[in-house]
């Protein structure tokens, strides 16, 4: 299983690898740059933690898959074009310590990425708010910097098993060529690929009234339906829930675990 020290070892070189790659701190400035252009285009920061959700969800949703998979797609194949996978099994480091410091470097890498504008945006929004709007929509909601901490958390949720999903392919390509296409494949599954399958279940037994149990089956609808239920219901009194909330979270841990476990195993097999 996992040696202390020898993960440390790989997370640490994963880290100081990062540091020396701009091309990272381009993304994340990109990402910065997305974030709050969105949020002051449809004037969130003025209205509030809520609003400024409400302007953003759509473009992290999106946002997150494609980072984890710029950050990790090439994680796993870049060593085995090199023979780097080939030379570590001399030496006293099992598969899982291996696997495991370089996620957890990249995952680093990528909660950076993504976590650092998001707490630039509400620093944004704490300090050009008015008090009026702790209270929004005629009085109907009540507005909260917690509930936008609890949006970055299952954002971090959502980046994660988006991360493990991107090693798992990484370490079946083999080659850079097929990691770049298998990670394109697998970026337009998780953001649409699952949503479109589930709607076309409809036809074929799919009820309306087990949508939300389905739609929470995909990494990005058990997302989506977590934010609107955690952060945008809890707002609002009296709204119904969008997903069963504990299916939501099993599936983005299950997604979290499995493509981990197969990343690892496929490593080892490569």
């Amino acid at each position: 299983m996992i040696d202390g020290t020898r993960f440390w070892t790989v997370f640490v070189r994963e880290v100081r690898s990062a540091v020396r790659t701009r091309t990272y701190l381009a993304l994340g400035l990109v990402t910065a740059i997305v974030l709050f252009g969105l949020a002051h285009a449809g004037g969130g920061p003025a209205g509030g933690y809520v609003p400024t959700v409400v302007d953003t969800l759509v473009a992290v949703e999106v946002l997150v898959p494609t980072l984890a998979f710029a950050v990790g797609y090439r994680a796993i194949a870049d060593p085995a074009v090199r023979g780097e996978l080939d030379i570590l099994d001399t030496y006293p480091l099992s598969t899982w310590s291996y696997v495991g410091g370089v996620y957890a470097g990249r995952a680093l890498l990528l909660l950076a990425i993504v976590v650092v504008p998001l707490l630039a945006l509400g620093v944004n929004v704490a300090t050009t708010a008015g008090p009026e709007t702790t209270v929004f929509a005629s009085h109907r909601g009540v507005d909260s910097p917690f509930l936008f901490i609890r949006f970055i958390a299952l954002t971090v949720l959502y980046a994660l098993s988006s991360l493990t999903i991107a090693f798992l392919l990484s370490a079946l390509a083999g080659s850079r060529g097929r990691a770049l296409v298998l990670g394109l494949a697998g970026l337009l599954v998780i953001t649409v690929g699952g949503d479109l399958a589930v709607f076309a279940g409809l036809d074929t037994g799919v009820t309306t009234s087990t949508l939300g149990g389905a739609l929470a089956m995909t990494p990005a609808g058990a997302y989506r339906g977590l934010v609107f239920d955690q952060v945008l219901y809890v707002a609002v009194p009296g709204r119904s829930a969008f997903v069963p909330t504990w299916v939501a979270v099993l599936s983005l841990l299950f997604w979290w675990g499995l493509t981990f476990v197969g990343a690892t195993l496929a490593t080892d097999a490569a």
